[in-house]
């Protein structure tokens, strides 16, 4: 059965690029994290969006690292795309990287997972079809996006119990 162009991991991929300003940067000069989060977000829902076309809503950001800070006057790239397909709902990987503009130099400064539900109409959570992966890396992707939402799911069920006891 030959993959519906629209419904494999590539055709949701998304890459976005800015310059980080002095009004993007905390007293050090680097960007506030909560920025790259805002980055992130959108680039995500963008891979999401482009996958199931219908509105998405953020329904989760369960990791996020900062390994290297990222300087006013370089780039800041965001690489994302759909890695798997639940009921209705979408696990996104994003990658972030700086760039120094004056020597080209690439450093992956962050790496992020976010879910995010499809909705329908009347605002309702609504079915999704299957995300089609191609490429090692991405089966690879698909298949651990499975058991991130299994952590995520007891995470989630763990702190439901805490909290009402």
């Amino acid at each position: 059965m030959p993959a519906d162009k629209k419904k494999i991991v590539s055709a949701t991929s998304v890459e976005m690029t800015e310059i980080v300003l002095p009004n993007d940067a905390n007293t050090l000069g680097n960007i506030l994290g909560g920025k790259v989060m805002h980055l992130i977000d959108i680039a995500c829902a963008i891979a999401a969006h482009r996958h199931c076309r219908k509105p998405v809503v953020t329904a989760s950001m369960d990791y996020l690292d900062f390994r290297h800070p990222i300087k006013v006057g370089e780039l800041v790239i965001i690489k994302a795309a759909v890695n798997r397909v639940f009921k209705t709902s979408m696990e996104c990987g994003a990658k972030v990287f700086s760039e120094d503009l004056t020597s080209g130099e690439l450093k992956h400064t962050s790496t992020a997972f976010l879910t995010f539900v499809a909705l329908d109409e009347n605002k309702k959570p609504t079915m999704v079809e299957p995300v089609i992966p191609e490429t090692d890396i991405e089966i690879k992707r698909w298949e651990e996006a499975a058991i991130r939402r299994e952590l995520r799911i007891g995470q989630k069920n763990l702190m439901r119990n805490r909290t009402s006891s």
